[in-house]
């Protein structure tokens, strides 16, 4: 099976602009393709995945990636899929941010020998002439098709700025700027960016002629990966720092059970025919697929030997009803505990099994939390310190997820 085929099987492709061209050009490793990251945090997550394996699979196949890092566009902010507008970052902040994604991307892409670039499209949004790009491109946009894109339409009913409205324009100028200095010949990116990035497809015809072959693919899965990278609030991060190696193996080993299959489709390098044959898996089969899920995407962030320690630590901690030397463990401060106490919401923050008080609140409200197996009764409950001393102090979040508190020395 060839590439772009194999694509199709894994359920990757939702639409594209020029099916026969773009299946000529990535089966014979001919297309030069782009895939931007806004960069808003200081770590890629879980939710990029789809498309940091979709380049590793084109690049194997001979194509060549460009992995476009937002230092400008995200100074604008996507409304895409938005109901208020984002946080306005410094340029330092998108800088760093910017650094930190170039090291995560290279356990998946091989920039070595030119076989792939890296680029900061702040190199050439940054300094644009205002009324020089709207005598360039402006009129090769029409207002009223951009209030019928879908990527507006959520922002509408609460207020659109004019900032992000230029948007489509920012994201549709790169490709045409990477079209004519890179060769790049083609973009890939999310179902929900589908009228954004025709913009660009269409803004190269217009500007070049219509044999300008540019070629627009989008993902049909980008809302299921953007549900990947999140968890009861919380993103689940490629950096060690923000989410263990330990924790990112759980939260793959948790997924449910009619989306296992999915993602190890989408996401691992598993051969389709072994794949195809575990579809058939029901019951305690479904937990040995999950293993398989959350070991392969581990081993691919964190490497072999991390995601053999995370698998064995998930094991024993099942085992043994939650006890493990190797679970992941807070030590708390003495600044946290008031009067010798500690509210089990703060507890809960401290050991990030909530992003916010006020979802630690609504899991112990719902009934979903265990502290040294007792069911913890209300959002008020505290905690002694002197129990920290005497025995392991483990929380539980919902059925699976567990965390152990320590006193700091």
């Amino acid at each position: 099976m060839k590439l772009y085929e194999e694509l199709v099987a894994r359920g990757l492709i939702a639409q594209v602009t020029d099916e026969e061209h773009i299946r000529e050009m990535i089966n014979n490793g001919k297309a030069t393709f782009y895939i931007g990251f806004d960069c808003t945090a200081d770590s890629l997550t879980a939710g990029h995945f789809m498309a940091l394996t979709l380049m590793k699979r084109l690049q194997m196949a001979g194509n060549k990636p460009i992995a476009l890092i937002g230092g400008g566009t995200t100074m604008i902010g996507d409304p895409s899929g938005r109901t208020d507008m984002r946080k306005m970052l410094t340029k330092e902040d998108i800088d760093h941010n910017a650094a930190c994604f170039k090291r995560q991307m290279e356990s998946f892409i091989d920039f070595s020998e030119g076989k792939a670039m890296m680029i900061n499209n702040a190199d050439w949004l940054l300094n644009l002439n205002y009324v020089e790009l709207l005598r360039e491109v402006g009129s090769c946009f029409s207002v009223n098709n951009m209030l019928r894109a879908e990527c507006y339409k959520q922002r509408m009913e609460k207020g659109l700025s004019f900032l992000e409205f230029n948007y489509m324009i920012m994201q549709s100028y790169d490709f045409y700027y990477l079209f004519k200095t890179y060769g790049c010949n083609m973009q890939f990116g999310g179902d929900d960016q589908w009228s954004n990035m025709l913009g660009g497809t269409e803004l190269i015809r217009k500007k070049l002629g219509k044999d300008a072959h540019a070629m627009t693919i989008t993902l049909l899965t980008d809302s299921q990966g953007k549900k990947m990278g999140k968890t009861a609030g919380n993103a689940v991060w490629l950096d060690p720092n923000k989410t263990s190696p330990y924790d990112f193996y759980q939260y793959w080993r948790n997924v449910g059970d009619s989306d296992v299959m999915k993602c190890i489709r989408m996401l691992t390098f598993l051969p389709l025919e072994q794949i195809d044959e575990m579809s058939a898996w029901q019951g305690e089969q479904l937990n040995r697929a999950k293993e398989i899920l959350a070991y392969e995407l581990t081993k691919m962030v964190h490497g072999e030997e991390e995601a053999e320690k995370a698998q064995e630590t998930a094991r024993k901690v099942f085992a043994q009803g939650g006890i493990s030397e190797d679970m992941p463990t807070t030590a708390l401060s003495a600044d946290l505990f008031k009067d010798g106490k500690i509210g089990i919401l703060d507890l809960m923050v401290a050991g990030g099994l909530a992003a916010s008080k006020s979802e630690a609140r609504r899991l112990v409200v719902q009934g979903g939390v265990t502290l040294c197996d007792e069911r913890v009764p209300a959002p008020e409950f505290t905690v002694d310190a002197s129990l920290f001393a005497e025995k392991d102090v483990i929380v539980r979040k919902g059925k699976k997820i567990y965390h152990r508190f320590t006193l700091a020395n």
